[in-house]
């Protein structure tokens, strides 16, 4: 489920000519019901206002044009639902071709997280071996498939979570296997008693695969006075063991937060049995990132660039915050890199496919670290 401009639209002209016509909140209440359950009586009753505001020769030229602007966004808004709800049921599909073998190779190749890969090996060992002995008539261990992923941002959270949800579809604990991401804004409605009809759509598009919720301490950001977060983990807390045969819930965020949130809600964190500690990378773990980001891209490094690379690198660990980026911070180096790397090229008459694919010591050696801007080129 994406945050998108269609739903703003017509949010926003449903409140505004809500506001000059003295509707009184209808038109909204409308607007919410379409964006949050494509309700067809809601549909029909601001197609037909608008149409006879738009037809009456009683309504000003300003009034008719925001009528005309929030039927046209109600068509819009469908029209991206259309196309959305095509591209997920596609998604939805398993076209992903990778076996088991390839699919774990992929996840122990991973840099680093050497305690990250122990725990999820060891869950995919343990789910595996219970689905061998129900196979075989031996009482099996039901244990809840929901995980916590703690961690700064920029540590891999998001990539574990999408092999996990793969594997788990190929060793048959997951229908579909399918990753789907959300935040926040994606479960939180704007008025009270939608957002539970707003979490239920998120829940029915995920059964079957993983529901990845980024920073889902946020859902309770003001604690308890959050009626509409409490309203959501009411819903969350309640899928969270009816699905819990075909559906993955992980939710990551800032250690911190995350132990804060659910000792707010002891109630959701009797749900998950397994918390898993993502650590920041080393400069040696992030040296290789780049490394393994230059290779995949066809670059080439000329001498003294690694080392120079490490350098800025371990600069930047010796110097680190809470907002640490990681592998982040390492993507940006690239950029940075590669862009100073097209400037220069872009002088050479007929470059050569040496000149194309070599990051030279010059691409490198103004890049430097601030204050203001962990990665900044000169």
């Amino acid at each position: 489920m994406r945050h998108n401009r269609f739903e703003e639209e017509l949010l926003n002209y449903a409140s505004k000519l809500d506001a000059v016509t003295n509707s009184y909140g209808e038109l909204v209440k409308a607007a919410w019901a379409i964006v949050n359950e494509k309700d067809n009586a809601s549909t029909a009753y601001l197609i037909t206002y608008t149409s006879n505001l738009i037809k009456s020769s009683e309504t000003s030229k300003d009034l008719k044009r925001l009528a005309n602007a929030l039927k046209d966004s109600i068509i819009k808004f469908y029209g991206y639902c259309y196309i959305l709800e095509s591209q997920d049921k596609e998604f939805n599909e398993d076209n992903d071709s990778r076996s088991l073998s390839e699919l774990l190779d992929d996840l122990n190749k991973l840099i680093g997280l050497k305690k990250v890969k122990a725990q999820v090996n060891d869950l995919i060992a343990f789910h595996t071996v219970q689905m061998l002995r129900e196979k075989q008539g031996l009482r099996s261990q039901k244990r809840t498939m929901h995980l916590a992923f703690m961690g700064n941002p920029g540590t891999g959270k998001t990539t574990v979570a999408r092999i996990v949800g793969r594997i788990y579809k190929q060793i048959g604990l997951l229908s579909k296997g399918h990753f789907m991401e959300v935040s926040r804004t994606d479960l939180i409605a704007g008025y009270q008693g939608q957002t539970a009809l707003k979490v239920k759509k998120v829940i029915d598009k995920a059964k079957g695969g993983v529901l990845f919720i980024d920073e889902a301490y946020s859902i309770t950001e003001n604690d308890h006075s959050d009626s509409y977060g409490r309203e959501c983990l009411t819903e969350l807390t309640k899928a969270l063991e009816d699905y819990r045969d075909d559906l993955v819930v992980i939710v990551a965020g800032y250690t911190d937060l995350m132990e804060h949130f659910f000792e707010s809600n002891p109630g959701l964190k009797s749900r998950f049995n397994t918390f898993i500690e993502f650590p920041d990378y080393t400069e040696k773990e992030l040296s290789e990132i780049f490394a393994k980001l230059c290779a995949e891209n066809d670059y080439k490094l000329a001498l003294g660039v690694s080392e120079y690379i490490y350098k800025v690198l371990a600069q930047e660990v010796a110097t680190k915050d809470h907002n640490f980026a990681n592998g982040r911070l390492v993507r940006n180096l690239y950029d940075t890199v590669t862009m100073n790397q097209a400037r220069r090229v872009i002088k050479i008459a007929n470059p050569s496919r040496e000149d194309l694919s070599l990051l030279a010591y010059a691409d490198v050696e103004n890049v430097q670290i601030t204050p203001s801007s962990p990665i900044n080129a000169q």
